[in-house]
C-alpha cells in the first residue's frame, strides 16, 4: 500500500484555516491530523471539538483525532458526533483500555492507540488485533517542532512482527519529528502512516513536501 501521510494542523496557521484545508484537499494528502490536548496528560493546550468541526466542514478526507487527554471516554460520541473518523486515545491515558477501544468501535470511528517514547510496544499484544491504528510517538507529545528520537525504527520494527505474527490489520502510524531524511527509514522498517506538521507547513511548497513524503 502506498504511505499515508496525515498533516497535523497543530502546525497550520490558524488565521488561514479555509486557505490552509483549501490547499490539503488539492494536495495528495490523505487523513487530516488534529492533536486535541488537555493541558493535564500533555503539557499544552490545543482545541477541542469546534475545531474539528470546522475542519469536518471544509473536507471529506479522513480526519484523524489524536486524543492526548485523561479519561478520553466521556468524549468519544461527542467527536464522533463533530466529524472525527479515527479516534486515538493514549495507552498511558486509559485504565480500562479494551473498554475504551470498544466504545470507540461501536460509535463507528475506527480505534488507536498512542504510544509515548518510554511505553514498550508489547504491552498492546492482548489487544493489537482489536486495533485499527498503533500511533507511536517519535517525540514526547504535548508540542510541534521537536527532533525526533531514534529509538523509534527500534519501536516500529517490533510493532510491525506483532502485527504480523498475529494477523493483525493494524496501520502503524508515526508522530513527531517525521521529515524528508527519516520518512524512508520509517517506512522501511514498517511504518504506513506518516504525521508531519513542521515539515509540511513550514516548507516552501507544502503540497510538493507532501507528495515527496508519500513516495
Amino acid at each position: 500500500m502506498k504511505t499515508i501521510v496525515a498533516p497535523s494542523l497543530l502546525s497550520c496557521d490558524f488565521g488561514r484555516i479555509n486557505e490552509e484545508s483549501e490547499m490539503l484537499n488539492a494536495s495528495t494528502a490523505d487523513w487530516f491530523h488534529l492533536d486535541v490536548m488537555d493541558g493535564v496528560f500533555v503539557p499544552n493546550i490545543s482545541f477541542g471539538l469546534p475545531i474539528i468541526e470546522a475542519f469536518r466542514k471544509s473536507t471529506n478526507k479522513v480526519l484523524d483525532v489524536h486524543a492526548m487527554v485523561v479519561n478520553p471516554d466521556p468524549y468519544i460520541l461527542d467527536f464522533k458526533a463533530a466529524g472525527a473518523d479515527q479516534f486515538t486515545v493514549h495507552y498511558e491515558a486509559c485504565n480500562h483500555l479494551h473498554r475504551t477501544i470498544d466504545a470507540i468501535k461501536k460509535s463507528g470511528m475506527k480505534a488507536g492507540v498512542a504510544l509515548n517514547p518510554h511505553t514498550p510496544v508489547y504491552l498492546l499484544s492482548e489487544i493489537i488485533q482489536d486495533l485499527d491504528l498503533v500511533c507511536i510517538m517519535s517525540v514526547n507529545p504535548g508540542f510541534g517542532g521537536q527532533s525526533f528520537i531514534e529509538h523509534t525504527y527500534k519501536k516500529v520494527s517490533e510493532l510491525r512482527h506483532l502485527i504480523d505474527a498475529t494477523d493483525s490489520d493494524c496501520l502503524i502510524e508515526i508522530d513527531g519529528g517525521v521529515n524528508l531524511e527519516n520518512a524512508p527509514k520509517l517506512i522501511a522498517a514498517g511504518a504506513n502512516a506518516l504525521v508531519a506538521g513542521s515539515t509540511v507547513f513550514k516548507s516552501k511548497n507544502p503540497s510538493a513536501t507532501i507528495e515527496a513524503l508519500r513516495n
